[in-house]
């Protein structure tokens, strides 16, 4: 009754990262629409990602040249995903790929560019494609927002100059001291819009906080209302139908009724370390995760409540990393240093358990274990000689030719020896001499014979071209200073969360979906199962799905 209700409106979306794509889509379908967002800054975990998209078949890939098919994408899925995740969810994806980025690019200020050759991480199975399907935001200017730039949620790491970093960009910082005639160039282009840009009163961004900004620019001009500071408390399911929430907003419950549907895009349950270690590994610790702050997974409990089916609780986008140097500080960042030559990752045992290369989601899982059930590699250590050091990007932070940072000694994540006995004892692993010695044959021979490393164009996207004959391999040098940095399987979200079909509709556990209930994102349940496609797979399913929902919604009118 209207009387229960202390505001109203049509739809209703609790979450701001691609809830937001959901809010823009629902207003201009003339449906009244709020975002409600529990942080005090909007945007989630798409703000803190490097805001990626995986789109088969998306009009910015095909402008750059790219040809592709849906029957290649599907026959890729079919391959990669089959057994684990219902096909209608997946199809979803592929049907909605390519109108998503025509929506973003209609109705937000958002310039996408192709992430050239980021190949799928499955790229030599059939179907996989060498050359990517991923788009990114191009540098986006912040000041547009006016006040609301600094209402964006936003990470801890940043260049030594102001300088707006996309994916393609990071591949060439990692070479800039191998390959300087291709990495300066582009260098140089982004310190010219950063620094150059603030002489015009422009301050580019680039990644997930770029696109979160997008997203949200076109929400307000779409006349999305948007709360921030506003949890959810509850969800009002009458009848088999969602019909409203109850947030808390100002200290105060308020209710909201939601006359067409609730789209449930909260995120998922990584900053709940209790949860993750019933539901996943009793290895995960706090300090490990990426994701916004807020995702505590409120939504699970509230689901619980209402008899609503929960899946793939045990999956998380996992993302291995250095651990945070203090509390708070959140994990550091490690791509690219996992694929470059003269690198091997190995276990107390002092030995290499994996393809260092492979994509962070199966890293992660193969660190903790949960690939094929052992107990986790943990402590697990990247071994570097001086040449690795002095050579790439680290960390995000140590530019080529500079210092490992005192910090990172002080916290414990590096350590430093004159010989490679020396490093074994002093990170207590029981043969790293052992390990190295056969690393070093194998990485000679430039083919490993232990883990396939080198052997797709995943792996090699991020490897030196200009080391032969293999761009992820080279032995460790004869002589020191050799170092260890400590690795841990971080994550960039969890993935596991509410049951949904095709269309997002949330399910009960009686297998009946509730009417007017939806969920996207690290909200749902995965729309690829436990598998990770490509680069931006994470974004690109809650944009999908997000869409296939305000379908269903203005198809029901």
């Amino acid at each position: 009754m209207a009387e229960q209700w202390n505001e109203n409106y049509d739809v209703v979306i609790v979450g701001s990262g691609t809830g937001l794509f959901s809010g823009i889509l629902a207003a201009n379908a003339g449906l009244k629409t709020l975002v409600v967002e529990k942080d005090h800054k909007f945007g989630g975990s798409t703000a803190l990602s490097g805001g990626g998209m995986w789109m088969p078949g998306n009009r910015v890939s095909r402008a750059a040249g790219l040809k592709d098919s849906r029957d290649r994408a599907e026959t890729y899925l079919r391959e990669v995903v089959a057994g684990v995740s219902p096909e209608a969810r997946w199809q979803t994806h592929l049907d909605y790929a390519a109108k998503a980025i025509d929506a973003i690019v209609t109705h937000t200020d958002l310039e996408l560019e192709v992430m050239l050759h980021y190949a799928d991480y499955y790229s030599d199975v059939p179907g996989g494609s060498a050359s990517g399907r991923s788009v990114e935001p191009s540098p986006f200017d912040m000041n547009s927002l006016g006040e609301d730039k600094d209402l964006i949620q936003s990470g801890d790491l940043s260049a030594p100059v102001p300088m707006p970093i996309t994916g393609g960009d990071f591949k060439w910082m990692n070479l800039m001291a191998r390959k300087p005639l291709k990495a300066f160039p582009r260098v140089f282009k982004r310190v010219a819009q950063g620094v150059g840009g603030m002489a015009f009163g422009k301050d580019y961004t680039a990644s997930g906080k770029a696109l979160a900004a997008g997203l949200y620019s076109g929400a307000k001009k779409a006349g999305v209302d948007l709360w921030n500071d506003t949890p959810l408390v509850d969800l009002v399911i009458e009848n088999g139908k969602a019909v409203g929430v109850v947030v808390e907003r100002n200290g105060q419950e308020v209710r909201i009724a939601a006359n067409r549907a609730v789209i449930l895009a909260a995120g998922g349950f990584d900053r709940n370390i209790e949860k993750r270690k019933d539901f996943q590994s009793e290895a995960i610790e706090s300090g490990w995760q990426f994701g916004a702050p807020g995702n505590t997974g409120d939504t699970i409990d509230i689901a619980e409540k209402h008899g609503l089916d929960l899946d793939l609780l045990d999956k998380a986008w996992w993302f291995p990393a250095i651990p945070e140097l203090k509390e708070g500080a959140g994990p550091i960042v490690l791509l690219a240093e996992r694929s470059l030559p003269g690198s091997l990752i190995v276990d107390r045992t002092g030995h290499r358990f994996f393809n260092e290369s492979i994509d962070y989601m199966r890293a992660g899982e193969t660190m903790l274990g949960i690939d094929d059930g052992e107990e986790p590699h943990l402590p697990a250590w990247m071994i570097v000689d001086d040449k690795f050091v002095k050579s790439y990007v680290m960390g995000g932070v140590k530019m080529p030719m500079m210092p490992i940072p005192d910090e990172w000694y002080k916290a414990g994540v590096a350590v430093k020896a004159d010989s490679i006995v020396e490093l074994g004892s002093k990170i207590g692993t029981e043969d790293l001499p052992g390990g190295v010695r056969r690393f070093n044959v194998l990485a000679a021979q430039g083919t490993d014979d232990d883990f396939q490393r080198g052997k797709t164009a995943y792996d090699r996207y991020y490897g030196d071209p200009t080391n032969t004959p293999n761009p992820n391999l080279r032995p460790l040098s004869d002589s020191g200073p050799y170092y260890a940095i400590k690795v841990v399987p971080g994550d960039l979200g969890t993935c596991g969360g509410l049951r949904a079909d095709e269309k997002a509709r949330v399910y009960t556990t009686d297998g009946s979906t509730v009417d007017g209930l939806y969920a996207i994102g690290n909200a749902a349940a995965n729309v690829f199962g436990g598998v990770y496609p490509g680069p931006g797979a994470t974004i690109g399913q809650g944009i999908t799905l997000g869409y296939a929902a305000v379908d269903d919604i203005v198809a029901k009118g």
